[in-house]
């Protein structure tokens, strides 16, 4: 059996934790990527410590990060890092707290391991594809429900209004969160009841947090309902949608996409 790759990636995602903390509320230096929205000094020396940890550990993986020019090779590679240094950048430079560090292990299109650290909290999420999720080493499950209303939904405010349903709107509560990779921790500890996202998905957004979910007995799809594949050649997914699976199933059967 290949070696696990969890204590590896959960490891790296504690020292890089360290190092985004020391640029939280220090005015790091930010600018704009055109099209994706601001990046900081914070998110380089991040991806910088994790391109060092992981890819000296593991030199044969491929390598998709948020803040790495793109290579095609990954694409041949049959296990490959997925990460975002810094999701929730936004919230990072506000001085607020639930930005996060996601990596996941993929292979042939699947994530095998997957850790999420909020630095701020000292929160470690991690899960691999036959065990359980976890929240700092403890054992942790998606809300018990079965009904779409009065659901507390994880989502844009738009997606209340009647046009995105097939039928009257159910009951929802609307909450949100900046980062994507936290949110899906969320449903997976069952704090909220799902999530919907309908623009496509990058990868490194969602692929630890999506097996965490999973591993804690959500169901995860796209927009459609299709299983999610990672390392794509865009590194898009089709949306993402989690919550408890009779939940899932009701939001999948109600909701336009």
């Amino acid at each position: 059996m290949p070696e696990s790759d969890l204590p590896l990636i959960a490891a790296a995602a504690r020292e890089a934790g360290a190092v985004a903390m020391r640029f939280w509320k220090a005015n790091p230096q930010v600018w704009e990527k055109p099209g994706l929205g601001p990046v900081t000094e914070a998110d380089l020396a991040v991806n910088d410590l994790l391109a060092d940890r992981l890819r000296g550990a593991r030199p044969g993986y491929g390598w998709l990060s948020e803040e790495t020019p793109d290579d095609a090779a990954r694409l041949m590679c049959d296990r490959v890092f997925i990460l975002d240094p810094i999701d929730g950048t936004r919230t990072f430079i506000a001085g607020e707290k639930h930005f996060a560090i996601s990596i996941a292990v993929v292979e042939h299109g699947r994530a095998i391991a997957g850790a999420v650290y909020l630095p701020a909290l000292d929160r470690l999420y991690t899960a691999e594809e036959h065990g359980p999720a976890l929240r700092d080493g403890q054992q942790i499950l998606c809300a018990d429900r079965a009904e779409l209303a009065g659901a507390n939904l994880l989502m844009s405010k738009g997606f209340l209004e009647p046009q995105h349903w097939r039928h009257p709107p159910p009951d929802l509560k609307r909450s949100f969160r900046s980062s994507i990779a936290y949110r899906l921790c969320l449903i997976a500890e069952g704090s909220f009841d799902g999530m919907i996202s309908t623009r496509d998905a990058w990868e490194w957004d969602i692929a630890a947090g999506s097996l965490i979910a999973a591993r804690a007995g959500a169901a995860v799809s796209d927009r459609h309902g299709q299983a999610l594949q990672f390392n794509s050649a865009a590194a898009k997914t089709a949306g993402i949608f989690t919550a408890p699976p009779e939940v899932h199933r009701k939001i999948i059967a109600s909701f336009k996409t």
